[in-house]
């Protein structure tokens, strides 16, 4: 057979600013990336500017800060996107940041059929897991179903949204989870579309084709390579059965992958490049379910963003494994093995029924707003860290074999971690110079048509791209749909589920908990625009075990907000929860709202990856503990509670 062709080589990346961010990529195209992977900032992926009190702690911390098409165009220059398979990770604003692609091609003469990518564009996996989500699911959906019928007709080459299971394994989910959550999106998606009836049969055939899918690979390789190979079976048959696609090449299960960062460990983690090459193993080595683009974390990401060495490192693998071994020149190596088959019939029936109970449920939307989806999420995350607590889940270096030398990665006068320089001075001054440079009544008219059509219930591309070209920002597209559509606030998942935190660790815990003269209560709350919330929810859950009384307030909250619950519900503890990296910001800003309710003797402990120096710096601000990634024994972090809570 004829050697195959490597899969895109991209690297998910942006920090700081456009300027910073440019460099960034061609930087990683000269080292042999094929393919941007832009990851933007939180206030663009939840629709504010950097002006935003919001927005503010965090801008330009886990992407690129993009207001306007002025930005789009300093983040691309010198870029020939006309050549570039670009993927934009971005989804409750990802009608905007395409229109935002469309209109930069617009002004540099570049046909819109020309350009290639993928814009993610699931707003299911934000709800489940991510957090990112601006509308509610109604008018969600039918952004990404418009995002399909405007592609189909216009750009060609360009996948209107990426199905991403890669999330829901990081927010807990079992492969049978993975596959079925996933599947049912995409038939939520395509069943509008259809229903919609703006797209003929043939065009409805090509947006079948034209669904992507954003995977993850864990460490369990066997199952991992099995997983892909059901992924391909199950969406063959449900493209043929359910929606009667005949073409063969339009069936075929098209998927990116980036191997499994929840897996990736504080502790010792050097430890992590040899996770992260058998994760690459289980979705290259099977030809038959091969990925078509692979996008690698870091070794440390665990502890910071990745620097630019970290980020080479990683591409090296995919380039040695792509080129120097001969993996591309064979068929598939598993086709025919018993275990392999076993073992793929069995995620096939497990993904079968556990897509019929979604369906019975009404679909994937009827199941998100009943919070089924969510609660199963956060079971399986808190059985998983039970196992892991228990020792019965074996993760080195944490729970076995963990004493070891010092790593030299950690060396040097970085500390092997990767530091951002503010870039909120910066954003703030390009927004300021766009608002003040643009045609006013332009942007103004802009605006009013598109929210216009969004009342009448029109498309809205062409008046978004319109938004864009006339240098509306991010803030205020995004303001225009919030005054038709509201906001949305999606279910936490926590009610219900269970540690099962078994043992002598346990029973002492209870027992201490059981002693205290009252019940104790616990505000669990994440600040910020930070929707991560596996690690809030997960000790939100084992705290409940244990005991306490638990007020777990969610994602995305102002620190006035935080600091009001606390007093309302007179907590004996606050828990904070920043995975974003503005944790100094953030807890500064709840413990001054504290102190000015009078409510500075709360006790406020945080959690979170947090670097050893910042660490030292929340508690010489008035943190009573500090949480990360190497406290993973649940009991114990319950039991440091314990110790904080006030005398009756």
């Amino acid at each position: 057979m004829a050697k195959d062709s490597p899969w895109i080589f991209r690297t998910y990346a942006g920090h700081t600013s456009a300027r910073a961010s440019n460099e960034l990529y061609r930087r990683n195209l000269a080292a042999g990336q094929t393919g941007l992977s832009i990851a933007f900032d939180l206030p663009t992926q939840c629709g504010y500017d950097a002006d935003h009190p919001l927005a503010r702690p965090e801008v330009g911390v886990v992407g690129v800060p993009i207001a306007s098409l002025d930005d789009m165009h300093v983040l691309f220059d010198g870029i020939p996107i006309e050549q570039m398979n670009t993927s934009m990770t971005i989804n409750g604003t990802a009608v905007w940041l395409l229109s935002l692609y469309i209109a930069l091609a617009r002004e540099r003469g570049v046909p819109e059929a020309a350009l290639r990518g993928t814009t993610q564009n699931d707003i299911v996996k934000e709800y489940l897991a991510r957090g990112t989500y601006v509308f509610p699911p109604a008018p969600s959906f039918a952004l990404i179903a418009e995002t399909y019928e405007y592609c189909v007709a216009r750009m060609p080459q360009w996948n209107p949204s990426n199905i991403c299971s890669y999330h829901l394994q990081e927010a807990g989910a079992t492969p049978v989870q993975e596959l079925a959550f996933a599947l049912a999106d995409a038939i939520g998606v395509l069943d509008l579309v259809r229903a919609r009836g703006r797209v003929g049969a043939e065009a409805f055939a090509q947006c079948v084709g034209r669904v992507s899918f954003f995977v993850n690979a864990g460490m369990r390789f066997v199952e991992e390579m099995c997983k892909m190979r059901a992924f391909v079976r199950l969406w063959d048959e449900l493209c043929r059965e359910r929606y009667g696609v005949e073409d063969a090449k339009l069936r075929q299960f098209r998927y990116g992958v980036q191997v499994n960062s929840l897996g990736l460990t504080e502790q010792q983690p050097e430890n992590n490049a040899w996770r992260i090459l058998i994760e690459a193993l289980g979705v290259t080595l099977s030809r038959d379910a091969r990925c078509r683009a692979l996008q690698l974390p870091t070794w440390n990401e665990a502890l910071s963003l990745p620097r630019p060495w970290d980020q080479q490192w990683s591409l090296r693998l995919q380039q040695i494994l792509a080129y120097e071994t001969d993996l591309l020149e064979y068929g598939d190596l598993f086709a025919g093995s018993p275990v392999v088959a076993a073992k793929v019939d069995e995620l096939c029936d497990g993904a079968r029924a556990e897509l019929a109970r979604i369906a019975e449920a009404g679909g994937i939307a009827a199941a998100i707003d009943s919070g089924y989806c969510k609660r199963e999420l956060v079971r399986s995350m808190s059985e998983r860290m039970g196992r892991i607590e228990r020792g019965e889940q074996v993760v080195v270096g944490v729970n076995r074999w963990t004493d070891g030398l010092a790593s030299p990665l950690l060396g040097g006068d970085d500390g092997g971690v990767f530091r951002a320089t503010s870039s909120a001075a910066e954003a703030m001054a390009a927004l300021e110079k766009t608002r003040a440079t643009r045609d006013a009544a332009r942007a103004a008219a802009a605006l009013a048509q598109l929210e216009a059509a969004a009342r009448a219930g029109e498309p809205i591309m062409e008046p978004s791209i319109a938004c864009a070209l006339a240098r509306v920002t991010t803030g205020e597209w995004a303001g225009a749909l919030r005054g038709v559509w509201g906001e949305y606030r999606a279910t936490t998942g926590v009610a219900g589920a269970r540690i099962g935190g078994a043992g002598d660790a346990w029973t002492r815990l209870r027992a201490r908990v059981d002693a205290l003269p009252r019940r104790p209560k616990l505000l669990v709350g994440k600040p910020g625009l930070d929707g991560h919330s596996n690690g809030a929810e997960v000790i939100a859950v084992a705290a409940r075990d244990a005991g306490f009384e638990v007020v777990y307030a969610g994602i995305r909250l102002e620190p006035a907000a935080l600091a009001e619950t606390a007093v309302q519900e007179a907590v004996d503890i606050v828990g904070l929860s920043v995975l974003s990296g503005s944790h100094l910001t953030l807890v500064g800003a709840v413990l001054d709202e504290l102190r000015a309710r009078g409510a500075s003797d709360i006790p406020v402990v945080v959690g979170g990856v947090v670097p050893a120096a910042d660490q030292a710096t929340l508690i010489s601000l008035g943190v009573r503990r500090v949480f990360t990634p190497s406290d993973y024994k649940l009991a114990d972090v319950v039991d440091a509670l314990v110790d904080l809570v006030p005398p009756a």
